[in-house]
């Protein structure tokens, strides 16, 4: 059975660069914590105000898209997400001219925004392009376009953000990031491609009710609350962590930031081809229990230098596959509520918000090594989850490749 299906083809390109996009704002985002905390002489409990202001943004404009989707369309809902995540990335201009923390906050929040209205399209709109038994594979290698663009956004910020870190930097880099998306939205809205507009009578009161009944679900939005915390937290502080543990700068230690983003963009890819002979559930279960493994080694071998770098950088390896399996899964067989679902999922980026200054709280009251015990935890829940559909799947259907 083909996994993207002849007719599918170019929207399914077409949309998977949207996936580029956000990865590019996620982890551009990621570095902006080390240069606040250069150019204001921040706190990292203060920096980690960015990560909550990007993933709280998320929370709050994923069930608005939903809704937005439901009633217009797909397309609809590109087209909106990218006037948002550009007209954000600009504001980035104005931000610099009043030397504002609290206005770069705004603008994040509204950057993130457009970000989560794209997100929550995008992955409902690709699981829907062919067949319910490939849709977690054909999410997968969606997803794989996503660390690309988190690579482009780490050598931007490492040639124009961190070599010299200035407001100007900053707000220039980003302002430029804004007219290419601009540049973007009008091709997307001169291209060809499926509405998917909801046809479904049903109201989303009772979508809600529906899903909430659906333990699979329930607990895939517990699980991925918990694992997009595990994921900024890890990358939040990876830069942090390795200025400590090699005694170098942010821009040297942006290479080993991308060397964890490389690992996790060729695991994606690794990944989804194991997916083909092994259940991606327990495959998510084996990759969890090894990023419990190697946080410890993170928080136990403080001072180690290397040793600690590299179990941080494999830490990406492990956790490529943990969102879009965690997304599938968890919208397995929901039908008509998948884009009710999908905003849920979404919103369990809220875990990005609220996990990353606590982190932060804990870097500034233990040691940056010391703070990965978050993680680790998040970690445990996803293992907890992995397993537990494990046994459902074994119950359900011996054979389910979900």
């Amino acid at each position: 059975m083909s996994t993207i299906e002849k007719r599918y083809a170019l929207p399914f390109a077409l949309v998977s660069v949207l996936f580029l996009l956000w990865g590019l704002a996620n982890n551009m985002t990621d570095t902006l914590l080390a240069a606040f905390k250069r150019v204001m002489q921040m706190t990292d409990a203060q920096t980690s105000l960015i990560q909550f202001a990007f993933y709280g943004s998320y929370f709050c404009f994923a069930l608005p898209a939903a809704l937005f989707i439901r009633r217009y369309s797909y397309k609809a809902g590109i087209i909106l997400g990218l006037l948002l995540y550009a007209g954000g990335a600009m504001l980035f201009l104005p931000a610099a001219l009043a030397e504002s923390y609290p206005f770069y906050l705004v603008a994040i929040y509204i950057l993130a925004g457009g970000c989560s209205v794209l997100e929550t399209t995008a992955n409902p709109y690709i699981l829907s392009m062919g067949s319910p038994q490939t849709a977690t594979r054909r999410l997968n290698i969606a997803q794989s376009f996503n660390p690309i663009g988190s690579i482009t956004g780490i050598l931007l910020s490492q040639q124009f953000i961190l070599s010299n870190i200035s407001l100007n930097s900053i707000s220039e880099t980003y302002m430029g990031l804004g007219i290419v998306l601009t540049a973007i939205m009008v091709v997307m809205i001169f291209s060809k491609m499926p509405t998917g507009k909801d046809s479904s009578a049903g109201k989303v009161g009772a979508s809600f009710a529906r899903l909430f009944r659906n333990k699979r679900y329930t607990w895939g939005v517990v699980a991925q609350f918990f694992y997009v915390g595990a994921q900024i937290c890890v990358w939040s502080f990876t830069i942090r962590l390795v200025m400590q543990e090699l005694g170098i700068l942010e821009a040297d230690a942006a290479t080993y930031y991308l060397a964890s983003i490389v690992c996790f963009c060729v695991a994606r890819f690794f990944f989804t081809w194991l997916m083909k002979f092994c259940r991606p559930a327990l495959l998510m279960a084996w990759a969890a229990a090894a990023d419990i493994v190697l946080c410890l080694v993170v928080i136990l071998m403080s001072g180690s230098g290397m040793v600690v770098v590299t179990a941080l950088v494999l830490v990406s390896f492990f956790m490529s596959l943990q969102f879009p399996t965690i997304y599938g899964i968890a919208l397995d067989g929901v039908g008509d509520d998948a884009k009710i679902g999908a905003s849920g999922l979404i919103m369990a980026i809220l875990g990005g918000a609220l996990l990353t200054p606590l982190q932060g709280l804990a870097s500034d009251a233990y040691g940056i090594s010391a703070s990965y015990v978050v993680p680790l935890v998040c970690f445990v829940v996803v293992l907890a989850y992995s397993l537990y559909i494990v046994r459902l799947q074994a119950k359900e259907s011996p054979d389910s490749k979900l």
